[in-house]
């Protein structure tokens, strides 16, 4: 393998005339990038995160000590950088391909166009292929970069989610452990679980983190760069304080922000309900149980349409071993679960719960979600009224609905429904929020309840079970007769969700001032509203005050 110092790092392109130049890039190197834990200049100060305990209504923390504590020493070997991973100068960078190693994202784009014909000669001929989840290696040939390291990142599924997530766990810890074997010291890592992946964002974010901050803790003298996109660095600046706290008071934060999963030894996903255990029972039955180490609170559970379930035992191993032997204890299967909302289910009744009408409406998405990705929306998405706009504080997608540019009699509501369904598909894949501004809405804008109630019936569970938040802005006082009707005999999963807020200042709370993009009208009716600085937020993730 040939390494960088052998390699003569200028392209040439031809110029007028004949002549030929050099095109010399402006090659990054690792000491010009700044680490996680660097000092704040006078100029800016990181974001001041929640102090929980001094909050006497928040929520007890998830964990009784921090899993992650501040780590000077593993802070400075951590770089969050947003820019062109080719243009880095380090030992090793990271590409995200297909098993053929020749699909064309973004990011291999610019790798295999800045590393020369080469590259693709070494992958077509010398590697040829590479499982999902494995690595090869090349060399670097006219990158910066000694070595590229190429990976397979899973394609997300909700139904295999816990196998997506070990996947591409095992992606960036293969990323890491193969570098160490190389004797690799500094390593840039790309967002794997790129879009065309379908990965949620935000869990995707907290697999990386977690796995890179467990390999720093084992290896003191590396150093890993998070090479992002703009849209990406938003959420992984959110999160990386969990993994990575910088003082006492973002480690405390932790506790109660951390996901109750922190992944194991190497930051691998901890699945013990997936495991089937060998015990002695006198009873001879199998025992499904609900998940308790599931991270859903109970407000997220379904409470209107699903049947209550109730532990039993079935005496199926009497049956299976003639009454002489214990047999198993099982526990039920963790998607499955996490799906309706981590409740224990009758086996039977799960028959009966999918039945013909959900078949249907199931049918009926999917064949929307068709048309939304085929079909021209661009009468609906030109009005600008609903759109996502960056995360939270805890990470997950925002998303805005404007309530007065929402045309609802002078549209084709089945085209709405459309963009709809395009938008929100990619996201609520994983957790996210809704912030709806009411303010200065009329009759014009209000869609009539029949319209509500049957997007309510066509949008899957996941919509309902991972929305977390539900934000009103400058509800009247019919938005919340209404609201409290809606929710309360057509849409009981979400009541306990909803909040409604007097001013754009309570949303603070919740999502940061430069998270949030809002039409100038919001903020104008809210100062000539409220006033200016009219409430000092206190930033708990959980719902703000009303």
């Amino acid at each position: 393998m040939r390494l960088v110092s052998d390699i003569y790092n200028e392209n040439i392109e031809p110029s007028l005339g004949g002549i030929t130049k050099p095109i010399i890039p402006h090659y990054v190197t690792v000491e010009s990038l700044k680490p996680w834990g660097a000092k704040e200049s006078s100029q800016g100060s990181r974001p001041r995160p929640a102090d929980y305990s001094q909050i006497h209504n928040a929520e007890g923390p998830r964990h009784d000590a921090c899993p992650f504590p501040c780590d000077e020493q593993i802070n400075q070997r951590f770089v969050i950088w947003q820019g062109d991973i080719s243009l880095l100068a380090v030992d090793a960078i990271t590409n995200t391909t297909d098993e053929t190693l020749t699909e064309k994202n973004r990011i291999s784009k610019k790798i295999f166009g800045r590393a020369g014909a080469a590259l693709t000669s070494a992958v077509v001929h010398d590697v040829g292929r590479c499982k999902t989840g494995e690595v090869c290696v090349t060399p670097g040939f006219f990158l910066p970069a000694k070595y590229i390291i190429h990976t397979v990142g899973p394609i997300y599924s909700e139904k295999y989610r816990s196998a997506s997530e070990n996947t591409l766990h095992s992606c960036y810890r293969n990323v890491l452990y193969k570098a160490k074997e190389l004797g690799l010291r500094t390593v840039a890592l790309c967002d794997i679980s790129s879009v065309q992946r379908n990965f949620p964002p935000d869990t995707a974010a907290h697999i990386a983190l977690r796995t890179i901050r467990r390999f720093l803790e084992q290896y003191r003298a590396e150093i890993v760069i998070a090479c992002l996109e703009p849209n990406e660095r938003g959420i992984y600046e959110v999160l990386a304080p969990l993994y990575f706290p910088r003082d006492p008071l973002e480690e405390r934060s932790a506790l109660w922000q951390l996901p109750k999963d922190v992944g194991g030894a190497y930051g691998e996903p901890q699945l013990a309900d997936r495991q089937i255990r060998i015990i002695h029972n006198p009873q001879h039955s199998v025992m499904i149980e609900a998940d308790d180490e599931s991270d859903t609170s109970p407000h997220d559970l379904e409470m209107g349409s699903d049947v209550e379930y109730n532990n039993i035992n079935l005496s199926l191993a009497t049956h299976l071993t003639g009454g002489t032997h214990s047999f198993t204890h099982m526990q039920g299967d963790l998607d499955r679960q996490r799906l309706l909302g981590d409740r224990p289910r009758m086996v039977y009744e799960s028959v009966l719960d999918e039945g013909l009408e959900g078949l249907e409406h199931q049918e009926r998405y999917e064949r929307l979600l068709r048309r939304a990705k085929s079909e021209d929306l661009s009468e609906v998405s030109g009005i600008g009224c609903l759109y996502q706009s960056g995360v939270d504080r805890l990470g997950r997608p925002v998303v805005v609905f404007c309530g007065k540019w929402f045309p609802a009699q002078n549209i084709d509501l089945e085209k709405a429904l459309l963009y709809l369904i395009y938008l929100l598909d990619p996201i609520v894949k994983g957790d996210y929020v809704i912030a709806y501004f009411h303010t200065l809405t009329s009759s014009n804008n209000y869609p009539s309840l029949h319209w509500l109630k049957d997007v309510y019936s066509i949008l899957p569970y996941k919509y309902k079970k991972n929305l977390k938040a539900f934000y009103i802005v400058h509800p009247t006082f019919w938005t919340k007769m209404m609201t409290w009707w809606f929710t309360t005999f057509m849409a009981p999963a979400i009541k306990t969700k909803v909040h409604s807020l007097p001013g754009v200042e309570h949303l603070y709370s919740a999502i940061t001032k430069d998270q949030l993009e809002i039409p100038a009208y919001i903020t104008e009716y809210d100062m000539a509203t409220n006033g200016i600085h009219y409430f000092q937020p206190v930033t708990n993730t959980s719902s703000p005050a009303s």
